[in-house]
């Protein structure tokens, strides 16, 4: 197949290093789509005529992150661009070129590396928005099926109107612990977190634990690892998301106090909020994340994780590479 002829994974202003990673592993041909502001601050977005045409291939896969929330508008934008492209709408007020094409029909794979609005999972007092859901409705309302990159709480999106593949980087971050740290054991901060820090546990072969926390008093909170021997040993600690990096501090004092000799904080997703990253360097040795948002910790390739959720919703699709 010609270098033009490729099938297409495309991007708008957010995700750019995660739709390269996912077009280089499946060896797809990357598209970045034009994409800019007003001086209103409202978004425009445009599929560049070269693009139109790859565009009509099956399947195509957008990458766009849903956070923050002009991600969600710009999101929507190109999804509807590219169905209008693939429909054959192509009627513009300059009269450009064919102004209708014919329907080349389904194939448009939606991957969000990190999906905003994640934590709003659960209705916690009656007349809250459930977010997560009522987002990712609107998102299936415009694509044929969606690839979700270490989703918080995946259950949320259960039964949705479209497939739905829930994917994960954590055997790329095991893998990457395993080259660069060879960690003693990994550490859960908490027990929300066990089920992906034991899976890179058993992956590395190393032991693994979570910190239990203890309450002395009204004021005072023990962090704790359980039942785990960490003097003179490195650890690294994992979760999905990083972002102000309070609960790794903690995790990574208590851990000190108990003797580990080195500790490392390894994510999908680096928030890194109100600067972290620098308050995470006082108590830890190394950062490491993916390129799910924009960070300077993007050390652990997505591309991977995002090719096994597109080649399952492909085949629940029916769609050939």
């Amino acid at each position: 197949m010609h270098q033009g002829e490729k099938m297409v994974v495309v991007s708008g202003s957010n995700a750019g290093t995660m739709a390269g990673q996912l077009a280089e592993t499946l060896g797809w041909a990357h598209h970045p789509l034009e994409t800019r502001r007003f001086p209103d601050t409202e978004g425009y977005i445009r599929i560049p005529s070269e693009t139109i045409e790859a565009l009509r291939s099956e399947p195509v896969v957008l990458v766009s992150n849903t956070f923050p929330d002009s991600g969600i508008v710009e999101t929507l934008l190109m999804l509807d661009a590219i169905q209008d492209v693939r429909n054959g709408r192509l009627q513009n007020l300059r009269e450009i070129g064919p102004q209708t094409l014919p329907e080349v029909g389904k194939g448009v794979i939606l991957a969000i590396p990190y999906f905003g609005y994640s934590r709003q999972d659960k209705r916690f007092k009656p007349g809250e928005s459930i977010s997560a859901r009522a987002i990712a409705e609107m998102l299936a309302t415009r694509c044929d099926a969606m690839v979700l990159f270490d989703l918080h709480a995946p259950a949320v999106l259960e039964a949705m109107p479209i497939p739905v593949a829930f994917t994960s980087a954590m055997p790329e971050l095991a893998n990457h612990l395993k080259e660069t740290v060879d960690p003693d054991f990994i550490l859960s901060p908490d027990k929300g977190a066990i089920e992906r820090a034991s899976s890179v546990a058993h992956q590395i072969g190393c032991e693994f634990s979570y910190l239990e926390k203890t309450r002395i008093d009204a004021h005072t909170i023990v962090h704790k690892a359980k039942n785990l021997d960490v003097s003179g040993k490195s650890v690294a600690i994992v979760d999905d998301m990083i972002a102000t990096g309070g609960t790794i501090c903690r995790a990574a004092e208590a851990l000190r106090g108990q003797g580990a000799i080195e500790v490392h904080a390894a994510c999908s997703h680096g928030l890194f909020t109100g600067g972290a990253i620098a308050r995470l360097l006082r108590y830890v040795d190394g950062v490491h994340a993916t390129g799910s948002l924009p960070n300077a910790r993007d050390v652990i390739s997505g591309g991977p994780a995002l090719a096994r959720g597109v080649y399952e919703v492909m085949d629940t699709l029916g769609l050939k590479p």
